[in-house]
């Protein structure tokens, strides 16, 4: 076995192989750019090697400067993590070539699979089912157009040597095309370095299933199930779960046998996914082969209690696998979210900055957090936006989206915005929890974006009493402050006024045995619980039903979060209560006029000069941010009068890009 391996990677999933490298006994080599030099990994591994500036393709991607950080540290082994040099050729030949052992399949199925086009034609051979389309290099936007009308509308535009959700467009026109081809070759171009694309047919309302495989140097191979990822957006996954609440025993087993033929045809060795789309019918169709870890490979781990880590570097050491496929047992389920900085409320837009407050929930036993970050770090522009992924566990599917939910409901972040309303929204809407999923479910049950969860009557009432539970409590400690200058003001008794959106709700609390009740005209709510004052979660019980709510202090008044719904409130005496009414309400300044940046980045292009008309819907700007190009466009029809902005310039959020006459 090794002694010491490197780890070609940053965040939490460089912190994950830590954690099994050291269980192991393995000592660990963490690599890491300026910008990281004070993340997690970092701290955590036994030896660290700066490899360059921040920007991937200047340290991480940098495969000279990853063998020279082995050379430093004697590292006999690299495990790449998912994403930069995971799905590198060119790498992992060049650590055959160093002595070096790569954690991972060999070199020759990297290729092989690496290349969309090529695998497709692989998997043909292999006798495995794929999505009609065109397999050639496409070299222009206009061959690009005449190949999407020659398989029939609608497409997709996918860049050959793509991953997580880059350089992947929907076409459904000729315009379309032009657009999906030309963004999909600057991100290839930029992500990968490789900015060939093809087409395919765009299958409605699939499902997105993937076969985990697992090979030996030995030629055994086995699948672990399947992982139902159909919850994306923008091709990006966000939440994943195993087993799938659609497939049968026969569909399963047939995915499964064609994920191994197809990993035998590559003499595959190590962990791979073979990725399928899924009809409405159960047909299934190959959609690539990833030969790294997944990001979701947790709810594998739980619902097999197997460690795809260990088995990778066991694999990678020359030991065979120590079962066969009878002995693989899906037992329970699993259910993951992938918790991103960036802002629902506008557009999905990234979010960077630092995490000024971070406290994951405490769970035992039904709940696994894998994080590469903590409280007080950075969030930088330069790489992909996860901050964590949550996965929530239990005996069904119903018992593990609870778990999740109510994890979820308890992580605490601040500083930087996130998704976790949105997540919350998501598990809790009847249509997930019925099982009825595609690739679209985001798209149709949330067409104009996300704007929070709805706060039902009860929930309200529920939440009303919570912040005027608090109120009372901290108003209760500021009456006992002794040494004041000025003698304390007289305090309501338990008497109180609710005002949420300038609509007043009169509670009364009390004291009881256990805790306090609040009484909100004829409803009574008994909370029960231990919140200390300026704690930022309350968990207790209200009527003997577990919650947990999130809460912020913002002004006067208080925010408080919960399952994915907002609500904002002021807790005032009876007379302050009344004399709010005629206070004035404050308007935000007319912004119109102005095109802002709609999240920090790079302005990459501008599409028009001062002076000229616009139409609605023509391209405005691009913004590249997270490793993303964002298009902007014209709402309406207008005239520019002055740019506020030139290509190249960092932009903030809400920077003004272009000024409308």
């Amino acid at each position: 076995m090794f002694k010491k391996i490197l780890i070609a990677n940053r965040g939490e999933i460089a912190c994950r192989v830590i954690r099994t490298a050291r269980a192991m006994g393995i000592k660990t080599v963490a690599v890491y750019s300026e910008a990281d030099a004070d993340a997690r990994h970092v701290r955590e591994a036994d030896e660290a090697v700066a490899i360059g500036p921040a920007p991937s393709a200047q340290s991480y991607l940098v495969i000279d400067r990853i063998l020279d950080a082995i050379r430093k540290t004697g590292a006999e082994a690299v495990h790449p993590g998912y994403g930069f040099l995971s799905e590198n050729r060119k790498f992992a030949a060049a650590l055959e070539v160093a002595g070096v052992v790569f954690i991972g399949p060999g070199a020759e199925a990297i290729g092989a699979m690496g290349d969309k086009i090529e695998s497709k034609k692989l998997a043909q051979q292999a006798g495995v089912s794929t999505v009609p389309g065109y397999l050639g290099v496409i070299k222009d936007e206009a061959e690009a157009v005449s190949i999407a009308r020659d398989i029939g509308y609608p497409v997709m535009v996918k860049a050959s040597a793509g991953g997580g959700g880059k350089g992947m467009r929907i076409a459904r026109n000729d315009q379309e095309v032009h657009e999906g081809f030309r963004s999909a070759t600057n991100e290839a171009r930029s992500s990968f370095a490789d900015d060939r694309v093809f087409i395919e047919k765009y299958i409605e309302h699939p499902r997105h299933i993937e076969i985990q495989v697992l090979g030996d140097a030995h030629g055994n191979v086995v699948y672990l199930g399947e992982r139902e990822c159909s919850i994306q957006r923008r091709h990006q996954k966000v939440i994943e779960e195993a087993p799938s609440p659609f497939l049968d025993a026969k569909t399963r087993a047939a995915m499964g046998a064609q994920a191994v033929a197809l990993a035998k045809a590559v003499n595959y060795r190590s962990a791979g996914t073979v990725e399928f789309i899924v009809d409405q019918q159960r047909n299934f169709y190959f959609l690539e082969m990833n030969t790294r870890l997944q990001v979701e490979h947790p709810v594998t781990e739980l619902v097999t209690g197997l460690d795809l880590v260990e088995l990778m570097i066991r694999v990678a050491a020359g030991e065979k696998l120590g079962f066969k496929q009878k002995d693989v047992k899906l037992e329970g389920w699993a259910v993951e979210a992938r918790v991103y900085a960036e802002d629902p409320l506008r557009g999905f837009l990234p979010s960077t900055g630092r995490l000024v407050r971070y406290h994951e929930p405490a769970g035992v036993g039904q709940l696994r957090i894998d994080s590469g970050v903590y409280e007080g770090a950075e969030i930088s522009m330069f790489y992909d936006p996860m901050i964590a992924k949550v996965v929530g566990s239990g005996t069904d599917r119903r018992h593990a989206i609870a778990a999740l939910r109510e994890a979820l409901d308890s992580f605490y972040i601040r500083g930087v915005s996130h998704n976790i309303a949105f997540l919350s929204a998501l598990l809790g809407h009847p249509r997930f929890i019925d099982g009825n999923l595609s690739t679209n479910f985001i798209a149709d049950e949330f067409p104009e974006g996300f704007q929070g969860a709805p706060l039902d009557e009860e929930r309200r009432r529920q939440l009303i009493a919570i912040a005027a539970m608090i109120h009372h409590r901290t108003q209760a400690r500021d009456q006992q402050i002794s040494g004041r200058l000025r003698p304390p003001r007289l305090a309501s008794g338990g008497e109180w006024v609710v005002m949420v959106d300038r609509e007043p709700t009169p509670v009364t609390i009390a004291e009881t045995a256990g805790g306090y009740a609040v009484i909100n005209g004829g409803a009574s709510h008994e909370l029960i619980g231990d919140w200390r004052i300026g704690d930022p979660l309350y968990q207790g019980r209200i009527n003997g039903q577990p919650i947990s709510v999130q809460i912020d202090r913002v002004g006067i008044g208080y925010k408080l979060t919960h399952a994915g719904s907002e609500l904002s409130a002021q807790v005032l005496n009876p007379r302050a209560a009344e004399l709010a009414r005629f206070m004035p309400v404050k308007t935000a300044p007319d912004m119109s006029r102005f095109l802002l940046s709609p999240m920090p980045g790079l302005l990459v292009s501008l599409a028009v000069t001062a002076g000229q008309e616009v139409k609605a819907g023509q391209e405005l700007a691009v913004v590249e941010a997270m490793k993303m190009e964002n298009l902007l466009r014209a709402e309406r029809d207008g005239k520019v009068a002055k740019l506020h902005a030139a290509p190249g310039d960092s932009l903030a959020v809400d920077q003004p890009i272009v000024e409308f006459a």
